[in-house]
Order: structure tokens, then sequence, then C-alpha cells
């Protein structure tokens, strides 16, 4: 394959990292929210704290950017959310430049995927993608 040939192949692969990574991050909202699967660091999570907050932005968000529906703002927010994580709940654990000593990695991996996202958009494999393609109903497409 050459270079040239490549090139077809970026668009669906940003709609499988989008799928993928919202995937995985459903499955921390998750874990939080319903103990599915089970974390024991998140037995008898208050709904109003900041990890409970945290696991309603990460199912729901999640779930909007697997089916690619509002991803650029979307992502934006949970790239933010995954910053704050990072900062507020692995940096005071040990040297902030070394996330592989805080346990960290996820929470930057995941924030930098989701601002690439925010910036990129969803993909072809989206409803976003589908909404731009279906012509518009009612009475302005009635009108054309």
């Amino acid at each position: 394959m050459t270079i040239a040939n490549t090139d077809r192949l970026v668009p669906p692969a940003l709609s499988v990292l989008r799928i993928v990574s919202a995937y995985l991050l459903i499955q921390h909202g998750s874990a939080k929210l319903f103990g599915f699967p089970h974390v024991a660091y998140f037995d008898n999570l208050q709904l109003v704290s900041l990890l409970g907050a945290a696991g309603v932005l990460e199912f729901f968000g999640g779930i909007l950017l697997l089916i690619g529906w509002f991803t650029r703002p979307v992502a934006f927010v949970l790239s933010g959310l995954l910053a704050f994580a990072y900062f507020i709940g692995h940096a005071p654990k040990g040297f902030v430049l070394a996330p592989s000593l805080n346990q960290g990695e996820a929470a930057v991996l995941f924030s930098f995927v989701f601002l690439f996202i925010a910036a990129a958009g969803a993909g072809p494999w989206s409803i976003d993608a589908w909404r731009r393609r279906v012509p518009a109903t009612g009475a302005s497409a009635a009108a054309a």
C-alpha cells in the first residue's frame, strides 16, 4: 500500500478511535455509577461528589461520543474533565511529570485523545456525519 492509498484510512480510523475510547470511558462511568465493572474504590460512592459528577459525565458523555452526537463539544468537556482528574486525583500522589508513578496514565491519555477528537471531529461513522449528509426536512426543504 502506498502512502496515497493509506490516506483513505484516516477518517474510518478516527471513528474507531472515538468509538473505542468512548467505550472504555463508559466503563469508568458505569463502575462509579452502577458498580459494574466492580471497582472496590468506588464502593459507597456518593452521586453528589466530585467522583459522582465525574461518573455522570463519563457515562453519559461516553454514550454521546460512542454514537458520535455533539462530538466536538462533548469531547472538549471530557478532555477538561480528565485533565482535572489527573491534577486533582493523581498528581498529588506523586511526581506530576511522571504519570506512571501516580497511576495517572489513563487520565492523561484520555484527556489528549478527547482533545484530538474535539479538534478533528467524529469521523464518518457518527450521527454528526449522518446529520450533515441528510437534507433538512420541513418547510425550508419544501421551498427548495
